[in-house]
């Protein structure tokens, strides 16, 4: 009996099936060069298509490929992509659950609330890169020490910037952050 129970506990488990496929997919190198080719690619030969540096989209192609596959000879760009988008996942998933909350309470018509979820966001984003390059580990410390005056510099002239774009015109301004068909559900009733 008990050699039957062993069998089947050791007979049953093959190591999962989507795991297991990831796990093949990275050593195959999907995740570190296929994925991060095939973005960048994408992304210049969309740029250039935009763009209309060149008519021919052969022209674009070539220049799309040359560039996809010299942004992956130093692994560079494949540890950049697998420390970002996970941190980015998450950041994404915080703003979303943010969102779903604040939407039960937040009234659409009221630009002010609307600016402070931009502004959440934005701080979200600012996080996610933050801990994506790694400026406040150990090893880069030096770099707040050394660049203070400037970051102090740029968060200032963005904060001016901010004050400048909120105050235009509020005619030619689109009036407050709003999903299309979001209503909240705690202010239907006006």
């Amino acid at each position: 009996m008990f050699e039957k129970i062993l069998s089947l506990q050791v007979g049953s488990f093959f190591g999962g099936g989507i795991g297991s496929l990831l796990y093949d997919w990275e050593q195959m190198g999907l995740f570190s060069y296929v994925l991060p080719f095939l973005l960048i690619f994408a992304l210049v030969f969309g740029i250039l298509t935009k763009v209309k540096v060149f008519d021919n989209k052969s022209v674009n192609a070539i220049i799309s490929l040359v560039v996809g596959l010299l942004a992956l000879q130093f692994n560079v760009v494949s540890t950049f992509f697998s420390e970002i988008f996970p941190k980015l996942g998450i950041g994404l998933a915080v703003l979303l659950v943010f969102m779903i909350l604040v939407g039960l309470f937040l009234d659409p018509k009221n630009k002010y609330q609307n600016y402070s979820l931009l502004g959440v966001a934005v701080i979200i984003f600012i996080v996610v890169l933050v801990q994506t390059f790694g400026w406040f580990d150990s090893s880069n410390s030096w770099m707040l020490y050394q660049n203070l005056p400037q970051i102090i510099g740029v968060i200032i002239f963005l904060v001016i910037l901010g004050v400048i774009v909120i105050s235009g015109d509020s005619n030619k301004r689109r009036k407050g952050f709003t999903l299309p068909g979001h209503n909240p559900i705690i202010f239907q009733g006006g």
